[in-house]
Order: structure tokens, then sequence, then C-alpha cells
């Protein structure tokens, strides 16, 4: 139910149980951990594409099988859930290429937390957002607590994980939870020109930037000009460095190795 396709540097992930609008369920969890490794760990992929199958992106966890757990008080199982979550979550912020969440319907709980925690987030203008856990008598998980407030604020977090309310895509526009909206007809399209345009670059500063701007949530100004100092001399050492020089003087295209 997770599906996996590459189009040169480019791997896109798909959520791919479309009639239950790809609610994770069974091994869906552990699938998704091991794509997004696998796109980590290959020297060919720039940048990774999150996104789901049919009219939704992720209706978060299965509630039927949740409810199962609970009636049994099966708590061993239910944190396994919880785990895998987590794994996912911080798998996403510590790979060093970019990831996408191309948001094409329906994200709620879970899955509205998977769109938070990627990189950057496009989103069809069918777009719809939830922190629905408390219509449940749920709390938030997949570290939406942490994630929200960050893009948000935490007035709007508060209301959002605390009614369970629905976001469109255009309050989601304005408020920051999506960088951008598109028509749901060129989702795909603008996806693909997103990440084309970030792939092109030079992989070694652009794996500095993620880097940078995640630290940037914990560091202070000093910290934060220490690690851009480290992260540009890296850039600087590099064989793409060079290319991007080069190619400036010689008015063309660059073409970054990623050495």
């Amino acid at each position: 139910m997770i599906t996996t396709a590459s189009t040169g540097p480019i791997t896109t992930i798909t959520l791919n149980r479309p009639d239950k609008l790809n609610a994770f369920s069974g091994t869906m969890r552990e699938d998704l951990l091991a794509a997004l490794r696998a796109a980590a760990d290959d020297a060919e992929v720039r940048v990774i594409v999150i996104t789901g199958a049919g009219r939704a992106f992720c209706a978060g966890g299965d509630v039927d099988y949740m409810s199962g757990l609970q009636k049994e008080g099966d708590v061993p199982s239910f944190r396994k859930l919880l785990d895998a979550g987590r794994d996912i979550v911080t798998t996403i912020a510590a790979i060093a290429k970019p990831v996408i969440a191309s948001v094409n319907g329906v994200a709620a709980g879970a899955g509205c937390n998977l769109a938070l925690a990627c990189d950057y987030r496009i989103a069809s203008d069918s777009a719809k957002f939830s922190q629905s856990f408390v219509k449940i008598g749920m709390h938030p998980d997949w570290g939406g607590t942490w994630l929200l407030p960050r893009l948000i604020g935490s007035g709007r977090a508060m209301e959002m994980l605390m009614t369970g309310r629905m976001v469109d895509a255009n309050e989601a526009l304005s408020i920051g939870l999506v960088d951008r909206v598109v028509p749901s007809s060129e989702l795909a399209n603008e996806t693909e020109r997103l990440a084309q345009a970030i792939a092109s670059g030079p992989p070694i500063a652009i794996a500095g930037i993620k880097r940078a701007l995640r630290a940037s949530e914990k560091n202070d100004l000093r910290a934060q000009i220490e690690l851009e100092s480290e992260n540009q001399l890296a850039a600087f050492r590099s064989k793409d460095a060079a290319e991007g020089m080069a190619a400036f003087f010689e008015k063309r295209a660059a073409k970054f190795s990623g050495d």
C-alpha cells in the first residue's frame, strides 16, 4: 500500500490505499519508513516527494483498527503505532535531501502531521487539513504539537488541535500551513517542476540549507552563523562550487554532480 517511483533524480512515494483515503493500516507505516530510508540512501536521488493516491493525501490512522486495540486494552500494539509515526517524522527531518509533501486532498490526523513534517508543502485547491484527533477523543501525535505552532503560531495551533476543525487550502495558505496552492489539475505538474528545480541545484549546498533551516529552530544567532560557515566551507571545497562559478563566468547553466 506504499508505492515508489523514480524519475531521474526525483523519487515519489505514494500512499496507495485510495478506497480508505490512504489511512494508515497494516505495515503502511513501516513500509513508508523503509521507502524514505531507501530514497535517502540512493545516491541518484536528490528530491523525495510524498503524495496520496486518489482523492486524499492521508486520512490518518485506521480508526477501525485503533478502536479494536482500545477495546482490547492493547497498549503495546498501540505504542508500536506511535513509535512508527515518531520514526517517520524524525527520519524526514534527518534526511539530507529535501522532502516535499504534494497534498492532493484531505490530510487529517497523522496524515496532516506527515505533511507538516515535510520540508515544503504544495497543495491542490481541493486539499483540506484537520488535526482530527480530538474528534475521536485522542491526543495529537506524529509531532503535531511541535510542528504546527512553528508554522502557524501557538494560538491558531491551539484552535486547530483542540477543535479538530477542517481548514481548506486557501486558509491553509493564508496562515502558513502550506507554502503554495495550485489547481488540482496542475498539482502533479507543479510538484514535478518544483522538484526538478531543486534537483538541478548543488546537492551539497542544498543539504546544508536543509540542515541549517532545521537547526535554526533551536540555535541562537551565533550558533547558526557557525553552522552556516561550516556548510559554506563544505560547499566551497566542492567540485560543484568550481562548476557553478565557471558556469557563471561562461554564462551557461551549471551542471552539478554532487561532488
